[in-house]
């Protein structure tokens, strides 16, 4: 929500010819709420000039007018009609979301990404009692994370040990998953077990959900927007999926099932899958 962002000092960055990345990276902030304060400065004729005497709530009322601090700057989509044509044959978040963006568009207002447009379903049919349609379709999401439980590598030269970290990703509908050895944690071994990993199932998802892991997920508040680590959203991207983190302090699981990895005391993964 852009009432969550600091509109003023969007305006003075970029008036100091920061770019949007720059301005998301330096400050935390929500690369599509920087650009919706950008379109409303520009569309009300504003620049860092016009509002530099102003405080933060009078810039925040001069771009945005009349929103209240829960309301969105971009177009709501119809919410019940979205749940009701996701029970039909061959229609997904995806489309629906394409079918939003091209609606407002046309009309000249805002749009959420596709990430946010998940994420408030979500929301939606948690709010209103519904039974979540996504989370009852094959092949609609991945959940990721990294196994509590290593491993240990001998080095047959050396007879050193070292420990290995256990990537554990898992298809809830169908229970599928797949598991992948690496040496350590970091942000490159977080993006190849991912590319690994599709490779395996042959095919991508529309929704990706980790843990609040860094090398995934920058910052996930209670409530305004969710800054994910810009390496990872790109991956993301790249193959075509948005990433919808778990709630912090909750663990990961689908809503009739959850997948636990454990070690056999010969060292052999054992991947536990059950209602």
């Amino acid at each position: 929500m852009v009432r969550k962002i600091n509109a003023k000092l969007v305006l003075q960055l970029r008036n100091q010819s920061l770019s949007r990345r720059a301005i998301e990276s330096a400050h935390k902030m929500s690369r599509h709420s920087i650009q919706a304060v950008l379109d409303a400065a520009e569309l009300a004729g504003l620049g860092w000039d016009d509002v530099a005497e102003m405080s933060e709530a009078g810039v925040y009322a001069a771009l945005f007018p009349g929103r209240g601090v829960r309301e969105s700057v971009f177009a709501q989509p119809d919410w019940t009609r979205v749940h009701t044509e996701l029970a039909r044959v061959g229609v997904t978040l995806k489309l629906l979301h394409q079918e939003y963006v091209d609606t407002s568009s046309r009309a000249g207002q805002a749009v959420m990404s596709y990430d946010r447009f998940c994420r408030l379903y979500g929301e939606h049919a948690a709010v209103t009692g519904a039974s979540s349609r996504v989370g009852h379709k094959a092949g609609r999401s991945i959940e990721v994370d990294w196994s509590g439980p290593t491993m240990q590598l001998l080095d047959s030269t050396t007879g050193e040990f070292s420990k290995v970290y256990l990537f554990v990703a898992c298809l809830p509908f169908s229970r599928y998953a797949f598991v992948e050895a690496s040496l350590d944690m970091a942000q490159g071994s977080w993006l190849r077990a991912h590319a690994a990993m599709f490779a395996f199932f042959g095919g991508s998802v529309p929704r990706l959900v980790p843990d609040n892991l860094k090398t995934g997920v920058i910052s996930h508040p209670r409530e305004g927007e969710i800054v994910l680590n810009d390496s990872y959203r790109e991956m993301a991207a790249h193959y075509s999926a948005a990433v919808l983190p778990g709630r912090v302090r909750a663990p990961l699981r689908s809503s009739s099932r959850s997948c636990t990895v454990s070690l056999s005391s010969s060292n052999e993964v054992q991947v536990s899958l059950a209602r």
